[in-house]
């Protein structure tokens, strides 16, 4: 958060809505009374828009979207309050039939003003920047895993046993009966694979360069040190903690991964339910990916 300062210093309370092309956003007093009604901003004037309309003795609440952070950046150094409200947290505390851009700014201002957002942390810069990458990987990982896919499904189509030079083995391909289609789609493929191949290992040496960095190279040696975590598991770990005192205790980590285990408890009825997933996905992936490895270790 932003600054908290004092709640009597509040004079108004503003609340942005973030879409693609433009932020809906709308301001009320502490006595819930329009003083800006909701509008349309388009999001190439809303920097300057923001700089003409906001000030000290403002309160912004912005809920999460895919480029929050960029409007958090400009809008906290200018207010006195600037908070970011988990979108789906908001959804369950303020459900309503009735869903458009101006019921959503009256929603989300009812939560500000009565100071009861469910807010998220806000990441600084360098957690940004390692998320992002991470982010990226795995994107580069589900391209490759695609291309894979395809190729396995013409070896199905034909009925192809795999080649002992693997999946990329061009010249196996080459001596196959395909039709002309079938070879212009494994070269296009293959080529594909190689070039996403190539950008993973540029970004893994990224991320071992980042292990033994001045930012994480502390956090990252000692996590380094335990068994089943690699370079890639670590750093996902790293990002997706961010600051560790920003959890009161252990149960607060696990719950935050979503590795919790889910009850059910009501009159006579007591279940267990299985782990929640109801926290950041890359933590959860990251930990059952270290455990797996550690249990593959140990039968060495």
């Amino acid at each position: 958060m932003n600054s908290p300062g004092n709640t009597r210093d509040i004079q108004r309370y503003v609340a942005l809505d973030i879409h693609k092309e433009y932020v809906m956003l709308g301001a009320m007093n502490a006595a819930q009374e329009w003083v800006i009604r909701p509008r349309r901003v388009e999001m190439n004037h809303f920097r300057t828009w923001a700089a003409n309309n906001l000030c000290a003795g403002d309160a912004v609440v912005i809920e999460t979207t895919t480029n929050v952070w960029d409007i958090y950046d400009i809008v906290a150094p200018l207010v006195t309050q600037a908070v970011v409200a988990h979108a789906r947290a908001v959804r369950q505390i303020a459900e309503a039939r009735v869903k458009t851009d101006t019921e959503d700014i009256k929603r989300l201002l009812r939560l500000l003003i009565a100071d009861i957002v469910p807010e998220v942390w806000v990441p600084p810069a360098h957690v940004r920047e390692l998320r992002g990458m991470i982010a990226y990987r795995n994107r580069l990982v589900k391209t490759g895993a695609m291309i894979r896919n395809r190729l396995h499904s013409l070896l199905h189509r034909h009925n192809l046993p795999l080649s002992e030079g693997g999946l990329t083995d061009q010249g196996w391909w080459e001596a196959q009966a395909l039709n002309t289609l079938e070879r212009l789609q494994v070269r296009q493929e293959l080529a594909l694979l190689e070039k996403v191949e190539q950008n993973k290992a540029e970004l893994d040496l990224e991320l071992q360069k980042m292990s033994v960095g001045e930012t994480w190279g502390r956090q990252a040696t000692r996590i380094l040190q335990l068994p089943g975590l690699g370079i890639v598991v670590t750093m996902t770990i790293l990002g997706a903690i961010g600051d560790i005192r920003r959890f009161e205790d252990a149960k607060h980590l696990v719950g935050y991964a979503g590795m919790g285990a889910g009850v059910h408890d009501s009159g006579k009825e007591h279940k267990d339910k299985g782990i929640t997933k109801s926290g950041r996905k890359e933590l959860r992936w990251a930990l059952v990916e270290a455990a797996w490895r550690a249990i593959r270790m140990s039968e060495l």
